[in-house]
């Protein structure tokens, strides 16, 4: 478990370093022109859309850490070569395999931790794998920010080459890890089609729904932060962009400070409430967003509204982080952990594809629409939350209530003692 947390940790890193100066290395440093930088960046959600479906069909059969390993080989590969590219059809080829092989990553690594912890810990394992992928992306981008040239094509030849070398770096150390337990397939349906695998999971009413949660999870929150709500922070807000910066920054020191304070308290709560009380946590951070640039208050006042409201949102993340993904481990069949988390990453990509082009023209333009459209979507996830938890069993909705209950049918020694029966 420690070298998948290493690994996880590794990966946000490399994505953290490169993918915020991609757009800059393209558009100018490569002098491609923004429509080129713009059509990379597509198809970094265009390759995860394409093979994510695929991915969970690989990870059942093969088993997460041969997918593991083939992803992070293709992303070295592509990273290397997207900092020596110098025309548009070899960047764009480059990045697709870039992003290609870091969208398998994430359900690969989500599906050893399934593999390696028990559900008594499994909220734990996913809490401390979203802490380090935050931690990792924020320290990416630091470094990474004070080693790019914007004059020097040389200085992103070097960042991406230390991109590669860090996938390379973690081939090796993944490729020490002993899985506690061979891939188990007897689950996969269709004689091992990947229509008959699908069929099976869009057969589970409590994990469609929770697919449908995600993507306005996603779609609501973290694909509007770069793009809508920075848009209308700077458009209708006023707040400068060391402001903004200073947000996306409170929202990463929520997450580091916050997550493991609320881990307790989220650890003994039903799974469908605590969703359902984030939604109501981001329609507050919603209201704080509207006051910020429809309240007519002081720019301090706006800019520290507008930051509060990126905080919010990290306490919501926090909350998300050791309950969505146990869930969906929870409600995948036996040998199916892979298709569903791949199936789970794959609602996230069109989330995240989605939001950018639906809340930057609104955040932008429409202020008054845009916050009450995102409002209601964070009203809607509390009652899609509710709803969810009335489709899930008693302990996927609130696996400690199990061991309530085993502790509840001992039975009394003479001694006194309480004697615990299993079946």
């Amino acid at each position: 478990m420690r070298r998948i947390h290493v690994g996880n940790a590794l990966s946000a890193f490399g994505l953290g370093f490169t993918v915020p100066y991609l757009y800059v290395y393209v558009a100018q440093v490569r002098g491609l022109g923004a429509m080129t930088a713009g059509l990379v960046l597509a198809v970094f959600a265009v390759a995860a859309l394409v093979v994510l479906p695929f991915a969970g069909r690989a990870i059942v059969r093969r088993g997460p850490l041969p997918v593991l390993l083939a992803a992070l080989v293709t992303a070295a590969l592509g990273s290397l070569s997207l900092g020596l590219a110098g025309d548009a059809v070899s960047v764009l080829l480059s990045a697709a395999a870039l992003g290609a092989g870091q969208a398998v990553m994430q359900p690969a690594l989500a599906t050893m931790i399934v593999d390696c912890s028990p559900s008594e810990t499994r909220s734990r394992a996913f809490a401390m794998q979203f802490f380090l992928q935050n931690l990792g992306l924020g320290v990416g981008g630091l470094i990474g920010g004070h080693l790019v040239d914007t004059s020097s094509v040389s200085s992103f030849t070097v960042l991406f080459a230390i991109e590669a070398a860090m996938f390379l770096l973690l081939v090796v150390v993944m490729s020490t890890v002993r899985m506690p337990r061979a891939p188990r397939i007897e689950g996969a349906p269709g004689g091992g089609s990947v229509k008959g695998s699908w069929k099976q999971l869009l057969g589970n009413r409590a994990m469609v729904q929770l697919c449908v949660l995600g993507f306005v999870l996603f779609f609501a929150c973290y694909g509007q932060f770069e793009s809508g709500l920075a848009a209308y922070g700077v458009e209708a807000a006023g707040v400068s962009t060391s402001a903004l910066g200073t947000a996306l920054a409170a929202n990463t020191a929520m997450i580091v400070v916050a997550q493991f304070a609320v881990l307790k308290f989220v650890e003994r709560r039903r799974r469908s409430r605590v969703i359902a009380a984030v939604g109501l946590i981001w329609a507050v951070a919603w209201v704080a967003a509207g006051y910020a640039g429809l309240g007519h208050a002081s720019q301090a006042m706006a800019t520290a509204a507008f930051v509060s409201t990126y905080a919010l949102f990290g306490l919501g993340e926090a909350m998300l982080s050791p309950t969505v993904a146990p869930l969906v481990a929870d409600l995948a069949p036996e040998g199916m952990a892979g298709q569903y988390n791949s199936a789970f990453a794959l609602v996230k990509q069109l989330a995240l594809a989605v939001g950018p082009a639906v809340g930057g023209p609104m955040g932008a333009a429409l202020h008054g629409p845009y916050v009450v459209t995102f409002f209601g979507f964070s009203l809607a996830i509390t009652y899609l939350a509710l709803r969810l938890g009335r489709q899930l069993s008693a302990v996927q909705d609130q696996p400690s209530s199990a061991r309530s209950r085993v502790v509840a049918q001992g039975t009394a020694s003479p001694s006194g003692q309480a004697r615990t029966t299993h079946a």
